[in-house]
Formats: C-alpha cells, sequence, structure tokens
C-alpha cells in the first residue's frame, strides 16, 4: 500500500506536517487547516476515473490494468491509499487535489510537496 494525504492550510498558517498527518490519521480537528469541499473533490475524483469499477462508495479498481484505491475523508483532510497503483495513475490523483489547492504529502518520504516546503 501506498498513502497520499491532502489538506489546506489556512492563510498565513503554516504547521508541522508530519504532526498534522499523525492528527488527521487520528481524525482530529488540526487548528490551521481548512474545511475542504469533500463531496465535491469525491466527484471530481470519480468523474476522473470513470472507466474504473467504483467498488463501493471509497473504493475504485482498475479492471482493465493495475491498482485499487480507497478514499478516507475527513472534514479537513483527503487520504487516499493506493493499492498496486502505477505512479503515473498516483500522479493523476495528485492532480485533482491540486485543482482543489491541496498539495501532496507523502508520508513514506515524508514530505509536503507546495510552495512551503524547502
Amino acid at each position: 500500500m501506498y498513502e497520499l494525504l491532502f489538506w489546506r492550510y489556512l492563510d498565513e498558517i503554516y504547521l508541522n506536517n508530519q504532526e498534522v498527518y499523525e492528527a488527521l490519521l487520528e481524525k482530529q480537528e488540526v487548528d490551521g487547516l481548512e474545511i475542504l469541499p469533500v463531496q465535491l473533490i469525491l466527484n471530481r475524483i470519480n468523474s476522473v476515473f470513470s472507466q474504473w469499477e467504483r467498488v463501493d462508495e471509497n473504493s475504485w479498481q482498475n479492471n482493465t490494468g493495475k491498482g485499487a484505491f480507497q478514499i478516507i475523508t475527513t472534514p479537513q483532510s483527503i487520504k487516499i491509499d493506493c493499492y498496486g497503483t502505477e505512479g503515473k495513475t498516483m500522479n493523476k490523483l495528485v492532480d485533482v487535489l491540486e485543482e482543489f489547492k491541496c498539495p501532496l504529502y507523502d508520508p513514506q518520504v515524508p514530505e509536503r510537496y507546495d510552495e512551503m516546503s524547502e
């Protein structure tokens, strides 16, 4: 499994990304994060991956190639667990979340890919 996590900071706020990640995993509310349009984001992902089988409300499976992913949401975050998913597919997911100004935090590295990263 490969984990992708997305959130958006309020203006002028920037916190320790690892601490934010850990709090969001525990489904805690984090001061300094925006409330996301979760349903809009899910609808957009469903549209981009319309060729994939929607296994349930939060899971997609590629029936013509590799991979599957599951989305777990909080009001402030989108977590995508990728299973055997190709890099180009993960990049598509990252692009969708970029449309909503939610940069990727990659906990495997760990690094957040936004303009504040060093």
